[in-house]
């Protein structure tokens, strides 16, 4: 599958709500799934966004997203997924989709797409000048017998040939595509052969006595004797194909194996019987057992889990994850709350929680429920957009202290560090930052402001730009203060 991406911005719109109708609709949608489940609704409502506008934006994916209280990246992930769902503006009278799977090929297909580039856009996923129309290849529409077809929308047309969808496009761009009746386009009635019907044509009567005349076979079983030879005894041996080969090696009940009794002199029919201890082990409910669940902790069976491993896993697990944060993690790398501060840890020491020696909370394995059903806030999860712009007063991290209105000496040649080039060394040297020096002083909240600055996402931050500087800076004669004043 090639890769989706969202429109450009120039084409994104400021914002996205639902019309008065289809706001009522989508929360009835919603009403429609259990308590918990309501993020089940996210196809059915990005669908009705397309069709309210045409295609889905940034700003319908975002408004989703607060709709369900999911995940911005959740809803990303669903309309990127799902080639159903157009990312980029479409004609607004007609976008054309050509079923290019083998049956339309075989019949005409790429003729239908040379249509296309001649009276739409040479490209796919391009509107024409206007702005009415655009197309696509896509995958099997489901109409093969009536190979070749498009859809247009949500209906479709098919047993086409260039000409036809010609008369079609100019009638969409026309605005006269209430005009074209859906479906065949060669008189064919539905999926009907085109020639009429050639098989079921007579009453049933007639079809049973022409098979008494004609077949001088056997009844099916169960039938009266009918036809030549009625009443008389058929023989026929019974079919051994797809029997299993009894007498093959494997099969062979001298041969020992794993679980075979080991008297010999048991009746090898007696295997086949079960003891009452296996009985009484297979009534219980297990994996691969329908009965329900039993409710306990993991190691409630004898042997089920080591000792050892059991005594590290118990406690809280939630609490042993803080734990480990707290003894491996440094606490520049912790993540951020949300409010410039670090989330709260808990008190236990590392190396109580670590080593099993917490304890007061269920194991896992004896959760019966659990909470975890909604996502979390997600009020400041969106896209940056040019609507959204951040000032410099509400960008996040702190504003480099360093900045210069001239170089000092000759300007070093930022683009040594991985992820500059010259677009970025230009708007950095813009902003007064012209040496190695500059970077490798700064702390990472001033490397996130840069980030933010820059709209890069946090990549700035991920390529470790400070300590690229401090390198080349270590084999850079350009000092703070040594260059002129």
């Amino acid at each position: 599958m090639s890769v989706r991406r969202l429109a450009e911005e120039t084409v994104q719109p400021a914002g996205f709500a639902f019309t008065e109708e289809n706001a009522a609709w989508a929360e009835a949608t919603i009403r429609k799934y259990p308590v918990g489940r309501q993020q089940s609704a996210v196809i059915p409502l990005l669908m009705r966004a397309q069709d309210q506008d045409g295609w889905v934006t940034k700003a319908a994916i975002e408004h989703v997203a607060d709709m369900l209280e999911m995940p911005l990246i959740r809803v990303l992930e669903v309309a990127t997924f799902y080639t159903q769902f157009q990312l980029n503006p479409v004609g607004t009278r007609a976008h054309v989709q050509v079923c290019g799977t083998t049956p339309c090929m075989l019949r005409g297909a790429e003729d239908l797409k040379a249509v296309c580039r001649k009276k739409i856009h040479s490209e796919q996923f391009h509107r024409n000048e206007a702005g009415t129309l655009s197309w696509e290849e896509v995958e099997c529409l489901g109409a093969c017998v009536n190979a070749p077809m498009v859809m247009v929308f949500e209906d479709t047309y098919e047993d086409l040939t260039p000409e036809r969808l010609e008369e079609i496009i100019d009638l969409f761009e026309a605005g006269r595509g209430d005009e074209v009746r859906p479906g065949p386009q060669n008189g064919r009635h539905l999926s009907a052969p085109l020639g009429g019907l050639t098989t079921l044509t007579g009453d049933y009567d007639d079809l049973i006595a022409e098979q008494k005349q004609d077949s001088g076979h056997g009844p099916a079983n169960g039938a009266a004797p009918q036809g030549k030879g009625a009443g008389q005894a058929v023989s026929a041996p019974p079919s051994e194909a797809g029997r299993p080969d009894s007498d093959s090696e494997q099969s062979d009940p001298s041969i020992d194996a794993p679980g075979k009794a080991s008297n010999g002199n048991v009746v090898a029919g007696g295997e086949d019987r079960e003891s009452d201890v296996l009985t009484a082990e297979a009534h219980r409910p297990h994996s691969g057992q329908e009965g329900g669940t039993r409710q306990g902790a993991t190691d409630a069976e004898e042997g089920n889990v080591p000792d050892e491993v059991d005594a590290k896993t118990s406690g809280n697990l939630r609490r042993a994850e803080a734990a480990a944060e707290d003894a491996v993690i440094p606490d520049h790398s912790q993540l951020d709350d949300g409010t410039g501060g670090q989330p709260p840890r808990l008190s236990e020491s590392a190396g109580d929680v670590l080593t099993g020696r917490q304890t007061g909370d269920p194991t896992e394995g004896q959760r019966t429920d659990t909470s975890d059903v909604t996502p979390g806030p997600v009020q400041h999860d969106h896209f940056d957009s040019e609507a959204e712009e951040t000032t410099p007063e509400t960008r996040p991290g702190d504003k480099p202290a360093d900045l210069l209105s001239e170089p000092q000496g000759a300007k070093d040649d930022l683009k040594l560090i991985k992820g500059i080039g010259p677009v970025i060394e230009a708007r950095l040297n813009e902003l007064g930052i012209y040496h190695f020096w500059q970077i490798a002083q700064w702390r990472q909240a001033e490397l996130i402001w840069i980030d933010d600055f820059l709209n890069f996402r946090g990549r700035a931050v991920r390529e470790g730009w400070i300590e690229q500087a401090r390198e080349l800076q270590a084999g850079s004669s350009a000092q703070p203060g040594e260059g002129e004043a």
